[in-house]
């Protein structure tokens, strides 16, 4: 996602982000960057800086694909690239195709490894809704349901969450993006992304009231807001009433301007770039409950900047062996 900012960023970042001819086959990240490797899909193996291993031990895995349990990432540039954050390894599929002139925002992914991604138009009063729905394979794009966003719903936060840890069937929550002229986030929503029916769910509580958060679920019906607040924090929802269950400050990350959100293996992610005219790229950030660590550093500057992350609920709950 991308925050709000000015009108004469909005048209700098409008310029940058639309679709871009293909980068080169392997991407070499930056000097500072903590990722082993970036590799193109269509690259031959034996020609990938770290051979891919396989997932195992995913959450509620009924029926689950490895591409369903694997965490995906967009640029500002259109380009689709699945990640293993065991790895630190981001492998690039393709650059989306949509048939739109607007920016990309956000991105959840379902069970079925299908991405929904909300692309946005530039400016300070956006509130199109516009979802489309993207093959993980090959990045090929299709227009779903146009979205009536409601009064005051401006962009979106999106990502799946199961029932419960029994109950694999699962929702598409939404949470909207502060008002740039003022006005706070209306809070939680749900989707039915057959129909582009928004349904609200209620506000933040607490100090989170009106704050802007991008989301991330789990197979076990749990799902998490990222908030963009200072310092930034990761907080539990309550899906019915969209209250705070509990939160937990994040020091030494950023309040970004581009970033996204995912939960994998039991640790958080946490994607952040500054203004795209600071000249840095994507920071990942790790957030381990099990223990309380925080490493900033987990992997810097990796070369592009995410504006959408998402993990299907098939994904690990726990770490892999």
């Amino acid at each position: 996602m991308r925050l709000a900012m000015t009108a004469a960023s909005l048209g700098v970042l409008s310029a940058l982000a639309g679709c871009a001819s293909d980068p080169p086959t392997v991407f070499t990240p930056g000097r500072d960057s903590g990722t082993p490797a970036v590799v193109d899909a269509g690259t031959p193996p034996g020609d990938r800086g770290v051979i891919p291993i396989p997932i195992r031990d995913a959450g509620p895995s009924s029926n689950c694909s490895e591409a369903a349990q694997l965490v995906y990432v967009l640029s500002d540039r259109n380009d689709l690239y699945s990640f293993r954050p065991n790895l630190r390894q981001f492998t690039r599929i393709g650059a989306l195709r949509c048939p739109t002139a607007a920016s990309p925002n956000s991105m959840a992914i379902d069970r079925d490894a299908v991405a929904w991604v909300n692309y946005v138009e530039s400016g300070l009063g956006d509130s199109a809704g516009s979802i489309y729905r993207v093959n993980t394979t090959d990045a090929s794009c299709t227009a779903a349901a146009p979205v009536r966003m409601p009064a005051g719903w401006f962009r979106l936060g999106m990502g799946f969450s199961t029932v419960s840890a029994d109950n694999t069937a699962e929702t598409l929550f939404v949470a909207a993006t502060g008002d740039p002229l003022g006005g706070g986030s209306p809070g939680l929503g749900s989707i039915d992304p057959s129909r582009g029916l928004l349904h609200v769910i209620g506000s933040f509580s607490g100090a989170f009231r009106g704050q802007s958060a991008e989301l991330t679920g789990t197979g076990d019906g749990r799902l998490y807001g990222f908030f963009t607040t200072t310092p930034v924090q990761v907080a539990q929802l309550d899906k019915a009433t969209g209250a705070i269950i509990e939160s937990t400050p994040i020091p030494g990350v950023e309040t970004p301007q581009a970033w996204a959100f995912s939960f994998w293996g039991g640790d958080f992610y946490l994607y952040t770039a500054p203004s795209a005219l600071g000249g840095r790229t994507t920071n990942v950030t790790r957030y381990r409950p099990s223990d309380g660590s925080i490493d900033t550093a987990y992997m810097t500057n990796i070369g592009f900047r995410i504006v959408g992350a998402g993990v299907s609920t098939c994904a690990p709950i726990a770490p892999p062996p």
